[in-house]
């Protein structure tokens, strides 16, 4: 059986990182992904997907350490679900991505540098970008 998912996105906030009692760290980061589509009229669309993404040890160090909000990342791991209970009482569920490799894909940043915003970013010029279903050349 396989479990693996991979993103790349942007970071809607700074993470929020917190050591354990026993010295562990954690971070806690949202991840945006989004898609370009055109719809049955033709029109360009896009959808945004928010991600909940869990860096434990080295990884949440590594978050703490090179990204911010408006970071673009690449990010492997595995979805997982949890049940939990809020202050109330009231059953929850929450899925999460546990991360496995962080790739910080905008430079290493100081705490004195702001993200690129992801307007300004420039896009990789390596591979021509198809733009519609029609033009795939298949």
């Amino acid at each position: 059986m396989i479990n693996r998912i991979t993103l790349a996105g942007y970071l809607g906030a700074d993470p929020e990182i917190r050591t354990l009692g026993n010295g562990t760290m954690v971070a806690k980061l949202r991840m945006a992904t989004t898609e370009s589509y055109r719809d049955r009229a033709g029109e360009w669309q896009e959808e945004t997907q928010w991600h909940d993404v869990v860096l434990w040890r080295h990884l949440a160090e590594k978050a703490q350490k090179y990204t911010r909000k408006g970071s673009l990342i690449y990010l492997e791991g595995k979805l997982t679900h949890r049940k939990w209970e809020d202050k109330e009482g009231n059953p929850r569920k929450t899925t999460e991505v546990v991360g496995a490799m962080l790739r910080v894909l905008d430079g290493k940043r100081d705490e004195n540098t702001e993200p690129a915003s992801p307007q300004t970013s420039a896009a990789p010029t390596s591979a021509p970008a198809m733009e519609a279903e029609e033009d795939l050349p298949f």
